[in-house]
Order: structure tokens, then C-alpha cells, then sequence
């Protein structure tokens, strides 16, 4: 993920009593590694190739071919992608696949920091319109932009909007949009505000509601209901992003895509177990995509430049295609990013093209993360030095998409 947002200890820790982190790999075809999992996770199969510890007790390790949902197993039919092919028999690309709609970068900076309501410079800051001008010259359409919702909305969920974080925020977004690109609203609070995870979904549609309003007339402007929530119910989750639906259209704004986000972090490695449920989400103006992560290092948390294998993309994403075809879905990668080195690259260049072939139900992909504040970060991907950005831009410019 990144700085502000890094997973628990306990998926970031070592392994303990010779047993595998939560969501690590427990077995599968060659594996040679940790079979048990640590105290409350199972290990159980999602194919020949990949079994993996996920939330739930079992008497014993599961070797049937099931997928764990947050209260059942339910049997599936799920191949992964090996090193010798970019899609698996069960993810052939469809007949609409030509290509990304969308391919751009997130622009941190107004998340920044833990003081609220905070000093604008010192706290956090908004992003370069002149780095943005350099990407979208390149080609590059679409661009999230992180926010903290304390300051946006202060004092509770459902609040009056501060008119200067709103009015300075817009900057960017008003000029990414005027020239023709996508912006994207992001409340980056991982469903919670104040540390309290949101369970107020009448509160958290007026929220919505209150946002919405400010951009109804931008068509170019596309709602992100709340970055990675996580360890939380997923019904409560369905009702926010519902609600979050419900608000934004029930004001008008109804041109607009809806980007809605799933449990584990939004994580797609995980999101056909952890997210299943927000399939039965509505939008009326039927513009509604799933918004989906994934990070290529060992625990998926995005802080490490170490990738996990050179295939590591496209084996944590083939399952999530599989759900967005399965459930006549759209989703789009609303952060990905990996180290400088020749096995990232691989890995990086193998998930956009597995991307690419299944583009009738991927729309495209968004690296983490420009911004003018990132200085030597490890994914940084500000021009004109970021360390992303000198590294991946040729890579990912060949997957821009078609004027």
C-alpha cells in the first residue's frame, strides 16, 4: 500500500511458530514452503497451483477446491495463470477486449499527515498541476486524487464541507477534467473517520451527498466511495457503498462512474473471498466499477521493492477477472505499483497485459503514486525524477490507451 496506509502488524510480521501470515501461500503444486496457518486462518485451496490462508478456523488443512467467503465455502472452478501464459483457460479474453479505457497515476498529498484540521504546506499539500501537464502530454487520461475526510468533512461524517479544502482540492481536479482527462474523488480514510470504522450508512450518504453536489456537472469527475476498507464486516460495507450510490446519484449526479471498493484493503488477490457480496450493489445509471488494489511484494502491502515472483501479477489478479466476468462486472485497478528491478518489471509488464487481454472487464490501471512530496520514495512516479516514474513510464506508456 503506502506509508499512511500499511497493513497490521499482524500481516506485516515475520513468521511465527513455523506458521504462515494471514493471506500467505500454505500450499499448492511444488509448494516447499509453510502448510498451517497462524491462529484464526485456514489454509484453504484456490487451485492446483495456490493454496492460501484465509479468515476462518478449520479442524484441519482444506483440500477440496473451495473459496472462502466471509461465512461460507463455496465450491468454484477457478484455474490460475502459470509462467507460460498470460490467462488461464477459464479467463480467455472477451470478444470486447481491445484495450484500456483508462491508464494513469494517483497524486498523493492532500491525505498527508495526521494533524486535523491541519497547516496546508507543512501537513499535506494538493498536487502539481505542471507534474500532471508532463503525464497527460505522455498520454496518460486519468488521475486520483486522495483526500482525508476529517478535513474535508470536519467534525463528523455527515458535517458541512470546509469550503477551503474543498476550493483547493478542486484545483487539480478541475484542471485535469477541463483538459479532457478523468479525476477521481477519493476520500482516502480506509472506511473509517477518527480511527472509527463507518457504520453509519445514512450519515455516510449525506457525506456523499454533500461531496457529490460540488461536482454533478463535471462528467469527467469519478466517484471512489472510500479507499481499502478493511477488517470489517462486508455487509456494513455493502451498506456504505450502497448509501454512497443512493447519495451521489440522488442529487443529480448521474454522468458520472461510480468506483466502489471492497474489503481486505480492496485487494483483488483476495476480492472473489473477502468481496463476493458487493456484487448485489445498484446503480441506476448502471456506471457502477468495482475498484480493485494489488501490490506485487510478499504480503501485498505495497512497502517492499522486492516482488514476490516475476508472474506474481497476473497469479493474484487472475481470480478477480474471473469474479468481473462471472458477475458481469467492470473493474478497474485503482493502485498497483512494484520495485525497480528486472523481476518487478516482469511482473509488472505480465499484469497489464493480462489486463490489457481481458480489457472487455478490466478498464484500465492506476500506478501508486505521483505526488509533489513523495522525494525518493520507492514507487514514486512524479515527474520529472520520481523513482517510479524514470523506471516504469516507458513500460507502462506501452499500455496507454488509443486516442
Amino acid at each position: 500500500m503506502k506509508p499512511s496506509n500499511l497493513f497490521p502488524v499482524s500481516l506485516l510480521i515475520a513468521l511465527s511458530n513455523a506458521q504462515q501470515v494471514a493471506y500467505g501461500q500454505c500450499g499448492g503444486q511444488g509448494w516447499t514452503g509453510l502448510t498451517t496457518c497462524v491462529s484464526g486462518y485456514s489454509c484453504i485451496v484456490q487451485s492446483t497451483w495456490y493454496s492460501q490462508c484465509v479468515p476462518g478456523a478449520a479442524s484441519s488443512v482444506t483440500t477440496s477446491t473451495t473459496k472462502a467467503s466471509s461465512s461460507t465455502l463455496t465450491t468454484i472452478t477457478t484455474s490460475k495463470a502459470s509462467s507460460t501464459s498470460k490467462t488461464s483457460t477459464s479467463t480467455a479474453p472477451g470478444a470486447a477486449a481491445t484495450g484500456f479505457k483508462w491508464l494513469g497515476a494517483n497524486e498523493a498529498g492532500a491525505e498527508f499527515g495526521t494533524a486535523i484540521p491541519g497547516v496546508y504546506g507543512t501537513d499535506f499539500i494538493f498536487a502539481s498541476t505542471a507534474a500532471i501537464d508532463t503525464l497527460m502530454a505522455e498520454g496518460y487520461n486519468i488521475f486520483r486524487f486522495p483526500f482525508m475526510m476529517e478535513r474535508m468533512a470536519p467534525g463528523s461524517v455527515s458535517g458541512t464541507l470546509s469550503a477551503a479544502y474543498l476550493a483547493n482540492y478542486s484545483v487539480p481536479i478541475n484542471h485535469v477534467t477541463s483538459k479532457g482527462g478523468y479525476a477521481i474523488i477519493d476520500p482516502h480514510n480506509f472506511g473509517r473517520y477518527n480511527g472509527a470504522v463507518i457504520t453509519d450508512a445514512a450519515a455516510f450518504k449525506t457525506f456523499w451527498s454533500n461531496l457529490a453536489s460540488a461536482f454533478k456537472d463535471n462528467s469527467k469527475v469519478i466517484f471512489d466511495t472510500n479507499n481499502e476498507f478493511h477488517d470489517e464486516d462486508i455487509s456494513n460495507i455493502l451498506a456504505l457503498d450502497q448509501a454512497a450510490i443512493d447519495g451521489i446519484r440522488g442529487v443529480g449526479a448521474t454522468s458520472q462512474y461510480i468506483f466502489a471498493e471492497g474489503n481486505s484493503y480492496s485487494a483483488a488477490w483476495f476480492w472473489n473471498t473477502t468481496s463476493d457480496a458487493l456484487k448485489a450493489l445498484v446503480d441506476p445509471q448502471g456506471k457502477l466499477i468495482y475498484e480493485m488494489h494489488l501490490y506485487l511484494d510478499s504480503d501485498n502491502s505495497g512497502t517492499s521493492s522486492t516482488c514476490y515472483s516475476s508472474t506474481v501479477g497476473v497469479d493474484r489478479i487472475v481470480g478477480a477477472t474471473e469474479w468481473l466476468r462471472n458477475n458481469g462486472k467492470l473493474g478497474v485497478l485503482g493502485e498497483f505499483a512494484g520495485g525497480n528491478n528486472d523481476v518487478c518489471l516482469t511482473a509488472v509488464k505480465g499484469l497489464l497485459q493480462h489486463m490489457k487481454d481481458n480489457s472487455d472487464v478490466w478498464l484500465g490501471a492506476l500506478w501508486w503514486a505521483a505526488g509533489p512530496w513523495w522525494g525518493s520514495y520507492i514507487y514514486s512516479f512524479e515527474p520529472p525524477s520520481g523513482v517510479g516514474y524514470t523506471y516504469y513510464d516507458a513500460t507502462l506508456k506501452a499500455f496507454l490507451p488509443s486516442a
